[in-house]
């Protein structure tokens, strides 16, 4: 049977143990079996199993334990024309993307295909999986190898960019290839794939470079690899005394949740300190399977995080980005960094300008949980390393160019695209339907002039979760500041033409304002070359 598409909620669903709608506020007696209501991993679908996702039609015969295999989903992965089109109704820019001899690879495994809806081309999920004509479009400062990753290897597949940690490449394979792949130069080409001699010559330097201590296994995907040879790799490092973390970068549990069984989490259970960076980009991707697949690598002991790229068309919404952060925390996943979208050959069709990100960051931060606000990076073309986008490090910004520093003084540029289509927030479910949220709207005031700082929208009548007085910190009078300028009222007169009285000679000969003629933060801005600052009638 086909289930709902994720993100539909209904009274249906319900969680394991539950055999009817609980009612949270009756007397339960000391014997009454706890039922945690708020735990995604495990929801019930309408048949009282566990939810699933959906499946294509052409895979409904599949037996679930069949479709469970982690080793059958992974060869039963689409990638030709023919057979995306099995599934999928394609427009005309797919099926040219999915015709060029020359694409970056196609793989999509037959779980993660099944949750794009076949007939909307704007899918969040589709586009980051289907190929479009666009990934043949040149674009200014587009690169290769735009981390310098090659440069700062000095073995085949080792990056040391950091002075104490490094990136193992120990795979070039993934259960499927994202379009904005930053290592598309490999990534998916068997013959580039690493051997164990690779790997032994990465293991040797390693062992003679003891100011390592954090080694991050990526790829390709780690997860990918044989059971046995990923347990070598870790037992390997686990002998190296100064290694301290180990870290792994994965987007299998997003497009394979199912090799996320016992027998794998008992095994990475016993090489701690070991980190799991998932890669999640958009709140359709998490589905029950993704949230037992979460659970088991928590049970395990295993610290979760994630770390999304800004996409065009896919999450470039603070709405979009809310709803994700959110469903991850539920999942226990720590929300760790936004990407902006790397130079890479392909991507051009997929960056945006760095202040989308900074709206996002800005629609998040102090409206939700620090715990949910990852930090907003670079990775910085040239091999400058992931640069956080704040004062600090942020230099200059135009309208094409941004200019950045690393913690090491080094200066680089990103450039900004030249064509980019603003987020459809008329088509945008989140958009249409987001939380309720107050006083959102960020800066767009500061930036018409009238004003020097932010009052949100009905500050003074401000409904949050119910309560109607508002708190004693949303006392208007706090937030004006004395003596920098007209408001409203009525020194909005002054603005009109209309007269007002002036400053007045106070007795020290000095002038003062006529505190009878303006109410708080109505005094009109002083003349040129006065100070600005009032305090207890006295200018400062």
């Amino acid at each position: 049977m086909v289930e709902p598409r994720v993100g539909d909620h209904g009274p249906a669903a319900r969680l394991a143990g539950e055999t009817e709608p609980a009612n949270a506020l009756a007397p339960r007696s000391d014997d009454t079996p706890f039922v945690n209501l708020r735990d995604p991993a495990r929801t019930l679908g309408p048949d009282g199993r566990p939810a699933v996702s959906r499946r294509a039609p052409i895979w409904a015969d599949v037996p679930d334990e069949r479709w469970n295999d982690w080793r059958w989903q992974l060869s039963n992965r689409v990638n030709t024309l023919e057979e995306v089109e099995r599934v999928l109704n394609l427009t005309d820019d797919e099926r040219a993307g999915l015709s060029t001899p020359d694409k970056f690879r196609v793989d999509i495994t037959p779980y993660f295909i099944s949750l794009i809806d076949p007939d909307d081309p704007n899918d969040p999920i589709r586009r980051q999986v289907i190929p479009t004509d666009c990934e043949h479009e040149a674009f200014t400062a587009m690169m290769e190898d735009s981390l310098a990753e090659d440069r700062h290897s000095p073995v085949p597949g080792l990056v040391h960019r950091y002075p104490d940690r490094v990136l193992m490449l120990v795979t070039t394979q993934c259960a499927s290839y994202c379009r904005y792949c930053t290592r598309s130069r490999i990534v998916g080409d068997a013959s580039q794939n690493f051997n164990r001699h690779d790997i032994e010559a990465q293991l040797d330097y390693l062992r003679r470079t003891p100011q390592v201590r954090d080694v991050l296994l990526s790829g390709g995907d780690a997860l990918t690899l044989n059971p046995k040879l990923l347990e070598s790799v870790l037992r390997s490092l686990r002998e190296i005394p100064h290694i301290e973390i180990i870290r792994i970068g994965s987007r299998v549990p997003v497009f394979l949740p199912q090799r996320i069984d016992d027998e794998l989490c008992e095994m990475l259970a016993k090489y701690h300190p070991l980190w799991v960076n998932l890669h999640f980009n958009h709140p359709d991707e998490i589905t029950p399977e993704v949230s037992r697949a979460c659970d088991k690598l928590a049970g395990a002991g295993i610290p979760l995080g994630n770390q999304s790229v800004l996409l065009a068309g896919i999450n470039d919404c603070v709405h979009i980005m809310k709803a994700l952060v959110h469903k991850l925390v539920e999942n226990r996943v720590r929300p760790y960094y936004i990407y902006q979208c790397d130079l890479v050959e392909g991507s051009g069709h997929f960056r945006t300008p760095v202040g989308k990100g900074l709206e996002i960051i800005e629609g998040l931060r102090g409206h939700t949980s620090g715990y949910a606000v990852p930090t907003y990076v670079v990775d910085a073309p040239g091999g400058g390393g992931k640069i956080p986008v704040m004062p600090n490090y942020l230099i200059s910004f135009s309208d094409h160019k941004v200019v950045l520093r690393n913690y090491e003084g080094y200066i680089t540029t990103y450039e900004e695209p030249v064509q980019y289509t603003p987020h459809d927030q008329a088509n945008c479910r989140y958009c249409q339907h987001p939380r309720s949220e107050p006083g959102q709207g960020g800066i767009a005031g500061l930036l018409q002039g009238d004003r020097l700082w932010i009052e949100p929208a009905d500050f003074e009548q401000t409904h949050r979760r119910g309560n109607v007085a508002p708190h004693r910190l949303q006392d208007p009078s706090k937030w004006v500041p004395y003596g920098v300028g007209p408001i409203e009222g009525k020194a909005a007169k002054e603005r009109a033409g209309l007269p007002l009285p002036g400053l007045e000679p106070g007795s020290n000969g000095r002038t003062q304002l006529d505190a009878d003629a303006y109410a708080p933060g109505e005094e009109p801005r002083p003349r040129e070359g006065e100070p600005t600052g009032w305090s207890h009638g006295e200018l400062l």
